[in-house]
């Protein structure tokens, strides 16, 4: 036998212990949370705790890494806006070693952000909560009395609202997340007409798919630079029972390379239990994206 340098020692060792960092089976079975490429989280509306800390010790049990939390409600003025209920949940969170993955505005689905100025406010407020629980993302909704489709002057409404409140996001270094009915492409002529890097889609694959759209062909058009985060939904049935194909789903954003946060919502069947559906719905996520 051959006797090695120690150049060669050392390439040998360092290609091994490559193999053992690098092999996807092993690294990713050995990976912490916080780690993960892909990390998996509720959005504490569908876990049935609106805008309430208990959502973390409800997370922790069921095993997720994180909860998408609400801004609030009209009828509490938006009180993760005050520095004392953001302590509440920034303690919440690291008692049950669960994170604050991201924040989402869902009211403005009832005070819609194309009309209400109480709207406008929340959203430009947001970017100080995010700054103060270190998040990157808020989930703007436009459905209900907000939908944009069809809506020409509310899209133009929008679109001069986003371009107020963009900059300053811009400059926290954090994103207006876009989620409607509209398509990659509608949403896609918003955010150019912004004209900002803080201003992306939030990507729901359930709305889109309920829309007709061809949501693996979308992923793929939009590219991980113009999504922000996804909702990984079913409506009435556990993820991967339903009509969504979520392989396929998972093949797009493998090929994108998006790294960052999914949000479970819905995906319980009629009448099912929430910790038991949510529990299968995130080993069933895991499954399909390791780390």
């Amino acid at each position: 036998m051959n006797r090695l340098t120690r150049r060669e020692m050392l390439v040998c060792m360092g290609r091994v212990g490559a193999g053992l960092t690098l092999s996807a089976p092993l690294g990713h079975a050995l990976a912490a949370p916080g780690l993960r490429r892909i990390r998996i989280g509720a959005c504490d509306w569908s876990l049935g705790k609106m805008a309430s800390p208990s959502s973390f010790e409800f997370a922790k049990e069921i095993g997720l890494d994180g909860v998408q939390v609400s801004l609030g409600s009209a009828s509490d003025d938006m009180k993760l806006r005050r520095p004392e209920v953001q302590k509440q949940f920034k303690e919440a969170a690291r008692a049950n070693g669960v994170e604050i993955a991201s924040l989402a505005i869902g009211e403005m689905n009832n005070i819609p952000y194309k009309s209400d100025p109480r709207a406008e406010a929340w959203v430009s407020d947001s970017v100080e909560v995010m700054q103060a629980l270190g998040l990157n993302v808020v989930l703007l909704a436009f459905f209900g009395k907000g939908d944009l489709v069809g809506d020409k002057e509310g899209t133009d409404e929008v679109v001069r609202r986003l371009k107020k409140a963009a900059p300053r996001a811009e400059k926290a270094g954090v994103v207006l997340g876009l989620e409607s009915w509209l398509s990659a492409e509608d949403t896609m002529r918003i955010m150019e007409r912004v004209g900002s890097p803080a201003v992306k889609m939030y990507y729901d694959v359930c709305n889109s798919t309920d829309r007709g759209y061809d949501v693996p062909k979308e992923i793929r058009w939009l590219g991980k630079k113009n999504i922000c985060e996804f909702h990984m939904k079913e409506n009435g049935f556990l993820l991967g029972r339903g009509k969504i194909d979520f392989k396929r789903v998972r093949d797009a954003i493998e090929e994108i390379g998006y790294a960052g946060w999914m949000q479970i919502e819905g995906a319980v069947p009629r009448g099912g239990n929430v910790r038991e559906a949510y529990e299968a719905n995130y080993k069933y996520l895991r499954s399909l994206f390791p780390g």
